[in-house]
């Protein structure tokens, strides 16, 4: 193991879910814009980047948030709160600003100097995310694709999720690729981190005044660990059950 799988061995082992946060300790808000800077650099699915961080830093806010939480310790106790929203309504913009990027990128050179990567390029942000983005109030162009995805089938093989619902775990899974870079950096920054599940949020969403089709993926406490601010050593399944080598 080489010097630089090491340091990450120790952040992994060290990030733990902690509960209550230390009140007196000096906590550097600096970190956590460093941290977030690293969490959009997170893989995301088509890279169409369909979410929003949310500091809560002022004092009666995150009291407010924490009272959504639940009123869990580490929300009560944090220094700094971070909601972590799924904005898969931003689908167009997002494909747009893809677009729009790799237009620029290729400038004036004539279509018949298009590579194929060019060509894949302007096509898949241009026509292929807006098909596979665009949603009705039935949900009916779901249905579609789900059509054109089973005759596909019988040719090649096919991606099925492609219905809204499945749209949604699709982007609950960036967010939560990105969540996971920013404690692993907030670890590295000297500061512990508690991702919470367990709050209303419809009255999140209304309090931070985002739109209906906005979701909350989770709620992150930071600060420092309290004494006893870690509940239980930490429990895993046998690597045997969960690892296969085939």
């Amino acid at each position: 193991m080489n010097e630089t799988a090491k340091t990450f061995d120790y952040i992994v082992q060290a990030r733990r879910s902690v509960r209550i946060y230390n009140q007196e300790d000096v906590f550097d808000g600096d970190a956590v814009q460093r941290s977030l800077e690293r969490a959009v650099l997170a893989p995301n699915s088509s890279n169409m980047q369909l979410w929003e961080f949310y500091r809560i830093t002022d004092a009666a806010k995150r009291k407010k948030i924490a009272q959504f939480c639940m009123n869990q310790n580490a929300a009560k106790t944090a220094r700094e709160l971070v909601v972590v929203v799924v904005r898969k309504d931003k689908w167009r913009n997002r494909a747009k600003f893809m677009y729009n990027y790799h237009k620029n990128r290729i400038g004036d050179k004539p279509k018949t100097g298009y590579t194929k990567r060019d060509k894949r390029n302007l096509y898949y942000f241009g026509r292929l995310m807006p098909m596979y983005y665009f949603s009705d109030w039935l949900g009916l162009w779901g249905w579609v694709r789900k059509c054109i995805v089973f005759i596909a089938s019988f040719w090649r093989p096919v991606v099925w999720q492609v219905s809204n619902a499945d749209l949604r775990v699709v982007c609950h899974k960036s967010a939560a690729l990105a969540a996971q870079t920013f404690m692993l950096s907030m670890q590295a920054e000297g500061y512990d981190t508690c991702p919470m599940e367990g709050f209303d949020s419809w009255r999140v969403k209304r309090y931070l005044n985002l739109p209906f089709s906005a979701e909350i993926n989770m709620i992150i406490a930071c600060g420092k660990a309290a004494p006893g601010g870690i509940y239980n050593e930490r429990i895993r399944v046998p690597s045997g059950e969960v690892i296969f080598n085939l």
